[in-house]
């Protein structure tokens, strides 16, 4: 669980810093002061560009341009992560030098946006991030067998694209794309499976979907490669495997596929499956970011989220535009107003 956070020339804020007491955060504002930098850089403590997929140069305040910096303390750990202007993003684990993708044994962050309303209806890429997301919150192993897949990928790719013909220069790409696409494969089915084992029976005001992986790629993988090189060569990249995965989901109470429900059971579908996540990890140091979430639900499905919320083993920060949104939470939450001034965050505790 997240104990404080500190935020350094980081988006629009100068500096500012959040201690929290373990209920429930709201954070509240008018749009533009600054409220969802703070979800993202709480998005940064784990592996990846957070939600928002920024830059590292994209995070720091620009009336400065001196770059950022995150510090969070946890219950065991102390985080940081940085950047330079135009330099790589680094991760510091207890002061010393650590991977990105360490910060997922430590941290498992969950996040919820506006940008994701549009999940069901979008593109596959889109997706399968979002699959990846669920799937590294269960098994933070995923990261790694990700990079490596992609490098694999990237470098026969190249040989793909240069038109090299010699069967030799693919034979171990092609083996480490296989071994580690076994492995991506494994991960989110187990993902999907604890997803769905969490929705079962569970007292939740938020519609159930059943989910699957479409396109999941053939089960031997590296035979496949070889028989695609020809038509891989044609089209200058790699045609199958994991990476061409999709997430298909059905609102399960209605049998109706998530793309054809409605823009509010789209959105409550979501929810849901936050939800269904947060529980399946048990509280196992989980976070879970929700972004304006309430702002189109009705009163009563409204005070049943934060009932929800209450009820989970998780830490849950949310955001919304003012403070009426979290009427129904009441005193069991913890509340900070973020206003704009001269063109800089300023994050306040109302303490009542």
């Amino acid at each position: 669980m997240l104990r404080e956070l500190t935020l350094l020339q980081f988006r629009s804020h100068r500096r500012a810093h959040l201690v929290f007491d373990g209920r429930p955060v709201a954070i509240y504002g008018p749009n533009g002061a600054g409220k969802t930098n703070i979800l993202e850089a709480i998005s940064l403590l784990s592996p990846g560009r957070g939600l928002r997929r920024a830059t590292a140069d994209e995070l720091m305040r620009r009336a400065e341009a001196v770059g950022w910096k995150i510090r969070a303390e946890t219950e065991m750990h102390e985080l940081e992560t940085s950047a330079l202007p135009g330099c790589a993003r680094e991760v510091l684990i207890d002061g010393k030098a650590a991977p990105q993708v360490a910060l997922g044994r430590i941290l498992r962050v969950l996040w919820l946006v506006p940008a994701m309303d549009r999940l069901w209806i979008e593109g596959a890429e889109g997706r399968r991030r979002f699959l990846d997301r669920i799937t590294l919150s269960f098994c933070p192993a995923h990261a790694e067998a990700t990079l490596a897949y992609e490098k694999a990928m990237r470098e026969r790719n190249r040989l793909l694209k240069d038109m090299v013909q010699d069967a030799r220069w693919y034979h171990a790409l092609e083996g480490q794309m296989a071994e580690a696409g076994a492995l991506i494969a494994a991960h989110r089915t187990e993902a999907l499976a604890r997803i769905s084992a969490a929705q079962e029976g569970a007292a939740t005001a938020f519609p159930a979907a059943h989910l699957a992986i479409e396109n999941a790629g053939p089960a031997d993988l590296a035979q496949a490669l070889v028989e695609g090189r020809r038509r891989d060569m044609a089209a200058g990249r790699t045609l199958e495997g994991p990476h061409r995965a999709d997430l298909a989901a059905v609102y399960a109470e209605k049998n109706v596929p998530a793309a054809q429900c409605s823009t509010g059971e789209q959105k409550a579908l979501l929810i849901s499956l936050i939800l269904a996540n947060a529980r399946a990890l048990k509280g196992e140091n989980t976070v879970v970011l929700l972004d304006e979430a309430a702002a189109h639900l009705d009163s009563a499905r409204r005070a049943a989220l934060y009932n929800e919320i209450c009820a989970l083993e998780a830490q849950v920060v949310m955001t919304g535009t003012g403070a009426e949104l979290f009427e129904s939470l009441g005193p069991r939450g913890q509340y900070f107003e973020v206003t704009e001034v001269a063109g800089t965050s300023v994050v306040t505790e109302r303490v009542e």
